[in-house]
């Protein structure tokens, strides 16, 4: 049993005001697109969506209106750990493992969500990630100092899929030593266990900025194409 939790929670700064949780690409709202990849996935028991307080009651509305099955909402908190920590709370205590996925990344292919959740069956956690296509410089004070080799380099991307049991102790690590992480891999990471990746499609983008809209309406257009 997989419970998945939706990080939807964020103020857009970078969009100009636009909560591009709730925007709509090809009609739907990027939140919607995000959660019914996976209620389409069998382990799949339950999806609690964590949005800002003032966005419950229209969150709530949208689980109603696209029949969204075994989906609650949830307030989340001050941070992107404190809103996974809220979503933690609402989990069925029977399951085995937690999927995280940022509700910005509406395009994340079904069958590679599958792969992460097998190999966190396997190893205890793992993420979906692609290579970095740039070569990247560490840089400080406006002057380069290193040049990583491009080789091991990842671009980390969402769902992260924990055991259960395993992130509950990480969190209850982290309270005690005051962590707060914006990405639940680091999480486990600080807490000393290997975080395995699953090579992703550069399609599974995160919308951030208005110039992600053209894209993303493209993406669209070519899911619609597929079904």
């Amino acid at each position: 049993m997989v419970s998945v939790i939706i990080v939807a929670a964020g103020n857009s700064s970078r969009m100009e005001g636009i909560k591009k949780q709730f925007l709509k690409i090809g009609g739907v709202p990027v939140v919607i697109r995000s959660v019914t990849k996976f209620q389409q996935i069998d382990e799949v028991c339950e999806t609690i969506i964590v949005v800002g307080k003032e966005d419950i009651p229209y969150a709530e509305q949208l689980v109603q209106q696209y029949k969204l099955k075994n989906t609650v909402v949830t307030q989340g908190g001050d941070s992107r750990q404190q809103s996974v920590l809220s979503g933690l709370s609402c989990c069925n205590s029977k399951s085995d493992l937690v999927a995280i996925h940022d509700a910005a990344r509406p395009f994340v292919q079904i069958e590679e969500i599958q792969q992460v959740i097998q190999i966190a069956k396997k190893y205890g956690a793992a993420t979906l990630g692609a290579p970095v296509k740039d070569t990247i410089k560490i840089v400080e004070d406006g002057i380069i100092q290193f040049t990583p080799p491009r080789s091991s380099l990842y671009l980390t991307q969402t769902p992260q899929v924990f055991q259960m049991e395993l992130y509950k102790k990480a969190v209850e690590k982290a309270q005690q030593n005051q962590w707060d992480f914006t990405d639940d891999c680091q999480l486990i990471e600080q807490y000393g266990f290997p975080v395995h990746i699953v090579t992703a499609s550069y399609a599974n983008i995160k919308i951030t900025t208005p110039e992600d809209i053209v894209l993303a309406e493209s993406f669209a257009k070519g899911e619609e194409q597929c079904e």
